[in-house]
C-alpha cells in the first residue's frame, strides 16, 4: 500500500438546514483548497491517484485545489459523508434531541446523537450505521490495494470513520475525533508494518501563516 492522504473539504454553506443547500463552498472554502493545492505543489507533494466523493462540494474542493496530480479525479459515491440533517431530525422527533447553536454545545449533541445511529435508535434513516461502516471500509480497502500515493478528497464524518476502523475508537471517540476536523484538513495513512497506521491528522500547513490562521474553521 502507498500512502494515502486524505482531505476534508473546504467550507461549506454553514447557514444551511438541509443537505442540498449545505452542499457547495463558501467564498473562504474555495481560499482554503486553492491555498492547500499550492502548498502541495510548493512542497513537491506526488499523488499518482486522485478520488472525490460525489458531493458538490468534494468536486469543488478538488478543482480549487489546481493541478496537484496529472491523473483525473475518480469520483466515487461511497466517499460521500454522512447525512446529518435527516440524522439530526429523526432524533429530535424520536427522542427530543435538539440540535444546539453552537459549537461548545455540540461537544455534548454530536456523540449523542453518533450513539443513537449506531445503536439502531433512529427510524428509517437514510443509511444505517453498519452500512456507512461497510462502505467506508469497502472503499478504502479498494484504495489501498491500488498502486501508488492516493488523494482522497472527502468529507469530515467518513475521515473519522477511517479513524475508528483503524485505531479502533468506539462511537463517542470517533464523533469528538470528527468534532475536531478542521476545513480542508490533511490527514494520512501508511502501512506499518502488518497494519495500516496513522501518520497524520488533521494537519492545515497552508493555514499556519499568522495571516491565515483565521481561516482554520471547523464549520
Amino acid at each position: 500500500m502507498s500512502t494515502i492522504t486524505l482531505v476534508r473539504h473546504g467550507q461549506a454553506n454553514t447557514g444551511a438546514h438541509d443537505e442540498d443547500s449545505y452542499d457547495m463552498l463558501s467564498s473562504l472554502g474555495h481560499q482554503q483548497a486553492a491555498w492547500l493545492g499550492a502548498h502541495m505543489i510548493d512542497t513537491g507533494a506526488h499523488f499518482e491517484r486522485v478520488y472525490t466523493g460525489t458531493l458538490r462540494r468534494h468536486v469543488e474542493t478538488a478543482a480549487s485545489m489546481g493541478a496537484v496530480s496529472d491523473a483525473p479525479p475518480i469520483r466515487d459515491a461511497r466517499l460521500n459523508e454522512l447525512e446529518f440533517f435527516p440524522l439530526a431530525q429523526a432524533a429530535l422527533a424520536q427522542h427530543g434531541l435538539t440540535p444546539p447553536q453552537n459549537r461548545e454545545g455540540f461537544m455534548a449533541y454530536f456523540p449523542r446523537l453518533m450513539t443513537l445511529w449506531q445503536q439502531d435508535e433512529l427510524d428509517n434513516p437514510p443509511e444505517a450505521f453498519a452500512q456507512f461502516d461497510a462502505r467506508v471500509r469497502d472503499v478504502m480497502a479498494e484504495i489501498h490495494s491500488g498502486r501508488g500515493p492516493a488523494l482522497v478528497v472527502t468529507s469530515g464524518g467518513l475521515i473519522a470513520m477511517v479513524m475508528r476502523q483503524v485505531m479502533g475508537l468506539d462511537t463517542h471517540n470517533m464523533a469528538m475525533a470528527c468534532l475536531a476536523i478542521m476545513n480542508s484538513s490533511v490527514h494520512r495513512l501508511h502501512r506499518l508494518g502488518d497494519h495500516i497506521g496513522v501518520t497524520q491528522f488533521n494537519a492545515v500547513p497552508h493555514l499556519d501563516l499568522p495571516d491565515r490562521q483565521f481561516a482554520q474553521t471547523h464549520l
